[in-house]
């Protein structure tokens, strides 16, 4: 007599039905990780830190959206990257919002909000910027909640940091496809009250420089497989202070090794290891 038979065809339905709503949580659950990470278009190039989306990883807590990915650390407020892809079906005319506390947050963490910031002597510097996010309202939403906000010093975000934005967004007028990821590294920045570790009755950390690292593809839809030995890659440290906003973004060029051994992350990991040496090692000259 058959097991099935023994316990009868009620008995046989449950074991059925229980077996397939296993199988489907898996499957769901491999859907969701490919998807949400290893397939996020954010991610293309790679998870720098190793980030993940577990409330116990406190200082590399991955958030993924469909605007960015990034990996936020709940003890010094701010992001330590973010990372998003940049082409002309992200641009838009909206105009810019206010910013809100990102609510997404595990229940038990403290929530940024936008008066942390005043009168500190920093910006609210945003990390995906708005103008690279601004073609619907959902979008808008995303890059102006707290998570992707730094403390940046005025001369810094309204100097060489915004002219390297719009550049890059020159670029992607001109028919390009960018993978961009940015930052903050250090402690302790140069506002317009003087220097400063901490902002908030120290919430939020001030990192002492911010850095980029922009990966230049020549047409949408390349991917990694449009990443070459001769593919432009700029790389920036830009020390977040006073005094800079007349300088140009180009002369804070650097090579991405630099930003790697100031950072301690492995930028462009899903690149092959022939690739990387290579397009990391040399300051883009253009």
């Amino acid at each position: 007599m058959s097991r099935f038979a023994k316990f009868g065809s009620k008995a046989w339905l449950l074991w059925f039905i229980g077996s397939l709503v296993i199988l489907l949580a898996v499957l769901w659950g491999t859907v969701l990780l490919r998807e949400g990470n290893e397939g996020n278009v954010n991610l293309i190039m790679g998870n720098p830190s190793g980030a993940t989306a577990n409330a116990t990883n406190a200082d590399n807590y991955l958030i993924l959206r469909p605007q960015y990915a990034l990996s936020y650390n709940r003890d010094k407020g701010i992001p330590n990257w973010v990372s998003w892809q940049l082409n002309q079906s992200w641009q838009g005319t909206l105009p810019r919002i206010p910013f809100a506390p990102d609510t997404s947050l595990p229940a038990s963490w403290y929530q940024v909000t936008p008066k942390d910031y005043t009168s500190s002597g920093f910006d609210r510097g945003h990390t995906t910027p708005a103008a690279d996010r601004n073609r619907t309202e959902a979008d808008s939403k995303a890059v102006f909640l707290m998570t992707n906000i730094l403390p940046q010093a005025p001369d810094n975000n309204r100097g060489p940091w915004e002219k390297l934005e719009s550049y890059c967004r020159e670029l992607v007028e001109q028919g390009k496809e960018l993978y961009i990821i940015a930052g903050g590294a250090g402690l302790g920045g140069i506002g317009e009250k003087g220097l400063k570790t901490t902002i908030a009755s120290g919430k939020i950390a001030v990192p002492a420089s911010t850095w980029k690292v922009v990966v230049v593809l020549a047409r949408p839809g390349l991917e990694l497989r449009g990443v070459t030995k001769a593919t432009p890659v700029i790389a920036v440290i830009i020390p977040n202070e006073q005094g800079i906003r007349d300088k140009d973004w180009q002369s804070y060029r650097t090579a991405v090794d630099e930003v790697e051994k100031l950072t301690g992350y492995n930028f462009l990991s899903n690149v092959p290891k022939k690739v990387q040496d290579v397009v990391e090692s040399k300051a883009d000259v253009r």
